[in-house]
Formats: structure tokens, sequence, C-alpha cells
């Protein structure tokens, strides 16, 4: 077979001349439309900085709708109306993720920010990163000298490392009792002191937070001041500890953004605390979301606690509660004790008594050296 038959057979055969020069220009024209597609996606991204900056939404379809109707006005072909439309889109759809990617922040509660688990340290007591569970224990409120020091030296004989109790006290009611307030405080700090307990204390208003910050070593956020964003910024300039409190109608998503709300401001020092929801379920005062806690440890860096007595409201089932959060992986529990929880001024049917409370405690001893060193990991 001759070479030209071969070159026939084949299509070997190499182009007329005349194609090269629009080859040629089709190629300089594809250079050209590559140029102007990066000279738009730098347009596009200084508007993403101008959005990101004021705070606007990024996708803003009423703007995206009248650049097509322009392009199609001016369309001339030969490309029809619909080859156009979508050739357009998935440029836009381009820059919609450019933006996107420009104003996605890592939220600094995630583990994308930090991949190890923060440890809160209150003095030598060290709270979360796989250190030893940590029990809070104490009255829902602050009462009287007498009753906190009864509570506190039965807290002390058990190891039990932080004391809490309510000065001020939200309550459903206006005619409740509302607490002790900045008398509250100061018992909660000579007692504490004189057994050489550690105090955690909740803080409603952002004009306290100086007043409480003095006199307690952790501040507590309760569930009904998660989203009192105010009282968040002001927490996130103070240096002491935080133990924020899940909103009971709060998602996680959202319970993490109140801790942002902090951190955002400087304060590191935070503790995140699983209290239970409010479901349609009435055999418990709330339901404790147990899946919240390997969730939070798996999506943040930050310690979690369980709540058990408000995730209930229920004594005879603090015992395996208890369990279940530390199996879940909780790095410490917070619980209520009352000395005579029948006459208490707020939550006295979920407060336990003392020797129901030192059962408690032997019990979770039991259990953590059961299951061994991983109980101490947040595992």
């Amino acid at each position: 077979m001759s070479a030209e038959k071969r070159k026939k057979k084949t299509g070997a055969a190499r182009p007329p001349a005349s194609l090269e020069p629009l080859r040629r220009e089709v190629n300089g024209l594809n250079l050209e439309l590559l140029d102007l597609l990066n000279r738009r996606a730098d347009a596009v991204q200084r508007i993403g900085e101008i959005k990101k900056e004021q705070g606007l939404v990024t996708y803003d379809p009423l703007r995206e709708s009248q650049m097509m109707e322009l392009l199609l006005k001016k369309n001339r072909g030969p490309f029809p109306d619909s080859v156009i439309t979508a050739l357009f889109k998935e440029i836009f759809k381009a820059s919609a993720r450019q933006i996107d990617e420009l104003a996605r922040v890592v939220a600094k509660t995630s583990r994308s920010y930090r991949k190890r688990d923060t440890v809160v340290r209150v003095d030598d007591l060290a709270i979360g990163g796989g250190n030893p569970p940590v029990i809070m224990a104490g009255p829902c409120a602050v009462e009287s000298f007498e009753q906190l020091d009864k509570v506190a030296r039965r807290l002390k004989k058990l190891g039990v490392r932080v004391l809490r109790g309510g000065a001020f006290k939200p309550r459903t009611s206006p005619y409740s009792f509302q607490g002790l307030k900045e008398r509250g405080l100061e018992i909660l700090q000579l007692v504490a002191a004189k057994h050489g307990l550690l105090t955690v204390t909740e803080v409603l208003d952002p004009r306290d937070v100086g007043l409480v910050a003095d006199h307690a070593d952790i501040l507590q956020v309760g569930t009904r001041n998660m989203f009192n964003y105010e009282l968040l910024k002001e927490l996130g300039r103070c240096s002491k500890p935080l133990l924020i409190k899940r909103g009971f109608m709060a998602t996680l998503e959202e319970f993490l953004q109140a801790a942002e709300y902090v951190l955002h401001r400087g304060n590191e020092r935070i503790i995140l605390c699983e209290r239970g929801i409010r479901t349609f379920e009435r055999w418990t005062r709330n339901t404790l979301d147990i899946s919240a806690v390997p969730i939070l440890k798996t999506e943040s860096h930050l310690p979690v606690l369980v709540d058990v007595s408000h995730s209930t409201g229920r004594k005879d089932i603090v015992g395996p509660i208890s369990r279940a959060a530390l199996a879940a992986g909780a790095d410490g529990l917070m619980v209520e004790v009352h000395h005579r929880p029948q006459v208490a001024l707020s939550d006295s049917g979920q407060q336990l008594d003392l020797p129901q409370f030192g059962k408690l405690v032997s019990e979770l001893e039991l259990f953590l050296r059961e299951k061994g060193p991983a109980a101490g990991k947040g595992a």
C-alpha cells in the first residue's frame, strides 16, 4: 500500500494550511478568555472581602438574575441563549464558591481550629484532656452559712474539689426565691476557703461579671442565659474559667456558637455543660441528650461536663445517668446536693442528701476502676 493511501486510511494527513491561522486565533482567544476569567475572579474576590467586612450575605440571586438578563440581551449569536445561560451559570457557580470560601470562618471552638483537647486549669485542678473526671457538687442555692458549711464539709471528705452554689437564681416565677445575691457570694467564698474547695456559681448580668469573678473560681452561664450575647461578650473579656450550660431549647450548633462569642473575645478557659433539653417527655424534668457528649467531644476541643440533676430532675436515676455520661466521654459531672433537700428553697425534688451523694461517689469510683484508664480519657 502506498504512503498516500496509508495516510487516507489512518486519517494521518496534515490539515489544510488554511486551518492553522484559525487554530492560532482560537488558541489566542482561549488565552484571552482565561485571562478575563481570572480578572473576573479577582473582582469577585474583592467583592467577597467587602461583603465579609460589612457582614452582607454572600449569595445575591437578584444580582445574578440581572447579569444573566444583560448577557442574553447582548447576545448576537451564533450561540443560542440556552448555551449562553449554561456557560455563565457555571461561571456564576464558581464565583459563588469562591466567595463562600472567602467568607468561611474557622470556628475557634472547632477541631479544625485546635486538634488537641483544651485543658482548663483552675489552681491545681485540670479539667479535660484525658484528666480524671471532675465532680462539681453542692446545693442549688446558697441559703445560709450553716447550710453550705455542712455540705462542703462532706464534699471535702469525699474528695470533691469544686463546690457549686447559686447566689443569683434565675427562676421561672418572679415569686420564687431569687438567691442571696452578694451575700450569697460572700458565704460561698468563706465556706470554700474554710474547706479548701474551688467554687462555681452563676452570673446573670454583664454588670455583675466583675463582682462574681471577685468571689468565685469558675463563672457559670445558665441555660436561660446561653443566648444572652451581651453577657457572653463581657465574659469573653474576663480571665476566669467559664462553664456554659446548653440552653434547654438550643441546638448543638447554637451551643457552640455561644462559646464562640466568648472565645472570640479572648477567654479560652471554657467548659461546656450538657444539662438536658426540653422535649415532649414528662417523666423527667428535661431529656438528657447523651449523644451530645461524644458529638461535642468530636466537633470541639473544649471539655464537656454533664449536669445530671437538671437534666432529669430525679434522684432515683442519678446513678445510672452519671455512669452513662462518663461512659459517653464526659470530663465530669455536676450534681446538686443538700444536707436537707426536703426544706431546700429551690429544686428540692432533685437534690441528693449527703448519704445519697456519698453512695453515688462510691459507685462512680468503682465504675471508673472497672472501666480502667480510658474512663479518664474522655473515651
